[in-house]
């Protein structure tokens, strides 16, 4: 929603997924938020905290908010739950080029849905949305390198 908490740390997962397989002249990533909370501002000092543990560094995003032309610019963009899914697809041009789904589509190791939204909660909570997002991840980067030949 703000883009603090949930997408920052996808985003900065995935770069560091991205960097890893030195792919980063082949993909594009970014992260928005549906609402214009935090515009501007840097990513939840908890979220980075959380990222610095596993060493992905989230200190140079800050958040924006998502608009229609996203779906001409990207060709994925990944809803965290049903309530943003719906408001970013209210908004998807007829010529939208994107494929708009929930992140956790492409995670194998759980079962859920939707990436939960922390911010309301303790560092526990952090810590659990931080692993959906890898694993949501990694599923993404694999589905992209295969339907792209990379």
């Amino acid at each position: 929603m703000g883009n603090i908490c949930r997408s920052p740390s996808a985003e900065g997962v995935f770069h560091k997924l991205v960097d890893d397989l030195k792919l980063s002249s082949e993909i594009e990533i970014d992260s928005a938020g549906t609402h214009a909370y935090h515009v501007g501002e840097s990513p939840d000092r908890r979220a980075q905290a959380t990222a610095l543990s596993r060493e992905v560094d989230l200190s140079n995003l800050s958040a924006r908010l998502f608009i229609p032309a996203d779906f001409q610019d990207f060709d994925y963009i990944l809803a965290m739950d049903e309530q943003n899914y719906r408001h970013m697809q209210a908004q998807n041009p007829r010529d939208g080029k994107a494929e708009l789904s929930l992140f956790l589509e492409f995670a194998s190791k759980h079962s859920e849905t939707e990436v939960p939204d922390p911010y309301y909660g303790g560092n526990q909570g952090f810590e659990r949305v931080f692993t959906m997002i890898q694993d949501a991840s990694e599923g993404l980067l694999e589905h992209i390198r295969k339907q792209h030949d990379l």
